[in-house]
C-alpha cells in the first residue's frame, strides 16, 4: 500500500533506479540529491544542455544541470543545480528550480512555480503558481493553479542544541510511521487531478486517479486511490441593496 509501485507506474521512467529497494515511497526523497549528481557526472558528450535555453533564463551552474532534447526554457527561469530536466518539457517564464530536482519527459513547470528536492514523473504538470517541495508527482498529474504542497509543519521548530527539526510522522490504518524526514510535502499518485488553490499538509499521500476539489486543505495521511475528495461549502447569493 505504501510502496512506490502502489502510487506510480515506473515502467519506462528513465530514472526508475532511484526507486530501487524502496519500501516506503517517501524514502526516495532522501536519495534525490545524490542520485542527481551521480547521473549528471555520467552523461556523455560535451554539454549537458541539449534543449533550448532562451535569452533571459539563468542557469546557476551548467555543469550541474541536465536539460534534454526538445525542452524549452523560457526567459525569466532560474535553475540551480543539481537538476535533471528531461526531454520535450516546457519550463515557463518565472519558474524557479532550486536544486535536487528530477523532471521527467513531457512535463510542464509553469509560471511562478517553484520546485525543490522533488521528482516529477513523465507527463506531470505544474503549470501555474505551484509550490512542489520535498514531493513526488506521478504520471499525468495536474496541479491546479495555486496548489501548494506544504513541506514543513506549522508547529515545527529547530532544536536549540542540534539545529534540527523533528521528523514528520504519519498514521496509516492505525499504524504510525516515522518518515525520518524533517521536510516532507506530498506524494501524488499517477493521474491525480488537484484543483486550484489546494493545500496539502506535510506528509500527505494521495493514491492513483484521485480528484481533489479546489480550495481544499488536506490533512496529512493516506488517501486511497480512485477517490473524489470533496470540499463542501454553502454559497449564498443575496440581493444587493
Amino acid at each position: 500500500m505504501l510502496r512506490p509501485s502502489d502510487f506510480f507506474d515506473l515502467n519506462g521512467f528513465e530514472f526508475r533506479a532511484l526507486f530501487d529497494s524502496v519500501e516506503h515511497v517517501w524514502e526516495v526523497l532522501g536519495r534525490v540529491g545524490r542520485y542527481t549528481l551521480e547521473y549528471i557526472t555520467s552523461v556523455d558528450g560535451d554539454s549537458t544542455i541539449r534543449g533550448i535555453v532562451m535569452d533571459g533564463a539563468y542557469i546557476d551552474d551548467r555543469d550541474a544541470v541536465v536539460i534534454g532534447e526538445g525542452t524549452v526554457v523560457e526567459p525569466g527561469v532560474f535553475i540551480q543545480g543539481p537538476a535533471i530536466i528531461g526531454k520535450n518539457c516546457q519550463i515557463r517564464n518565472g519558474a524557479y528550480i532550486r536544486g535536487d530536482v528530477i523532471v521527467g519527459n513531457n512535463c510542464t513547470v509553469g509560471h511562478a512555480t517553484e520546485l525543490k528536492n522533488c521528482i516529477m514523473l513523465d507527463t506531470a504538470q505544474a503549470p501555474h503558481f505551484a509550490y512542489v517541495g520535498d514531493s513526488i508527482l506521478g504520471r499525468g498529474v495536474n496541479l491546479g493553479a495555486g496548489t501548494r504542497l506544504s513541506n514543513v509543519p506549522v508547529t515545527s521548530s529547530k532544536c536549540p542544541d542540534t539545529g534540527r527539526r523533528p521528523s514528520i510522522k504519519i498514521t496509516v490504518e492505525g499504524k504510525e510511521y516515522d518518515t525520518g524526514l524533517a521536510k516532507f510535502g506530498a506524494v501524488v499518485g499517477d493521474c491525480c487531478q488537484i484543483g486550484c488553490n489546494v493545500v496539502t499538509n506535510p506528509g500527505t499521500l494521495i493514491g492513483k486517479n484521485t480528484l481533489v476539489y479546489p480550495n481544499t486543505s488536506l490533512k496529512k495521511g493516506y488517501y486511497a486511490p480512485n477517490t473524489i475528495i470533496k470540499l463542501k461549502q454553502d454559497v449564498v447569493a443575496v440581493k444587493r441593496k
